[in-house]
């Protein structure tokens, strides 16, 4: 089978960025237009301010978004692939729900680790309706989320997570009933490790080196004890408590490595199913993996 080298269909940005229209709603953009060596537009991706840019300005042009800012230093997630995430995530659901994607505000997504970007919620709201419910541990991260959701009128919950251990225990109430859970776990070991991948993506990219992460990251968003491997392994083991609260559990998987052993564990924790979805942008493929506990000929009640 051919690696899919192209964005999701349904994916705004399958044709690449659209400067022209982009600086055209952000004027303020066009200030780190650049022209690449094959002489198109583009812009300094090792520049973290010019980033952040280019980020409202799709956010806004896109997803009709009209404040979007970040405090310096947390993560600034590249627009196009957080929302193959979210368009995958809408297939999976179809797929629960007679081949149809489910829309609008009955349909609740809980995205772990939301960040001070809001990324997943206003791209899922954007295209879909759903209804969202944004969790973190840092306050601040939490703080730039509400202040977004305020100055553009968005209906976003946001709920702080207070034990770290905890993924789903104290974020999930009692009355809670989610259709997806989505995240993106913090992939790197240790922060020596993270700066360490920082530095090999800006030799590949024959950037030199340099101690800037141009996507930025806090701790949290970045590293964690044992990675990506021990977060998603004790999600998983976690996620049983609320089998019945959620139909579909999903989390990014950076490695491809990490499946086998990702794998043998979700058939220990005997899930009802479980899913692993390929994405691919250009050259570089990354994937989720999606679990539930709901028997296949229940899951439609979850649409009811």
């Amino acid at each position: 089978m051919a690696m899919k080298t192209k964005l999701h269909p349904r994916n705004q940005h399958r044709e690449g960025y659209d400067f022209v229209r982009l600086v055209a709603q952000s004027p303020e953009l066009e200030a780190f237009i650049i022209r690449n060596p094959a002489g198109r537009l583009s812009i300094d991706f090792k520049d973290p301010q010019a980033v952040r840019m280019l980020n409202g300005a799709l956010l806004k042009a896109y997803y009709g978004v009209g404040f979007w800012d970040i405090p310096a230093n947390y993560l600034c997630p590249p627009i196009p692939g957080r929302a193959d995430y979210i368009h995958h995530l809408a297939d999976l659901l179809a797929g629960s729900n007679m081949g149809e994607i489910p829309c609008g505000h009955s349909i609740k997504a809980l995205d772990i680790g939301t960040g001070a970007s809001l990324v997943y919620p206003l791209i899922g709201q954007s295209e879909y309706g759903w209804n969202f419910t944004g969790v973190d541990t840092d306050a601040g991260a939490l703080k730039s989320a509400q202040q977004i959701c305020e100055l553009n009128g968005l209906n976003i919950t946001l709920r702080q997570q207070a034990e770290c251990d905890n993924i789903f225990k104290g974020v999930i109430e009692p009355k809670d009933r989610f259709h997806i859970t989505l995240c993106n776990p913090p992939f790197h070991a240790s922060m020596e490790q993270a700066s360490k991948g920082t530095q090999r993506k800006w030799s590949n990219l024959g950037k030199g080196s340099s101690k800037a992460l141009n996507f930025g990251g806090q701790n949290a968003e970045l590293w964690c004890p044992g990675g990506e491997i021990k977060f998603i392994a004790r999600m998983i083991e976690q996620s049983a408590e609320f089998a019945d609260q959620c139909l579909w559990f999903s989390s990014l998987v950076s490695k491809k490595d990490n499946l086998v052993p990702l794998e043998r564990i979700l058939k220990k924790a005997k899930v009802a199913d479980f899913e692993v979805v390929e994405m691919a942008q250009g050259q570089k493929t990354s994937r989720f993996v999606a679990w539930t506990y709901v028997r296949k000929d229940r899951r439609s009640l979850f649409f009811g």
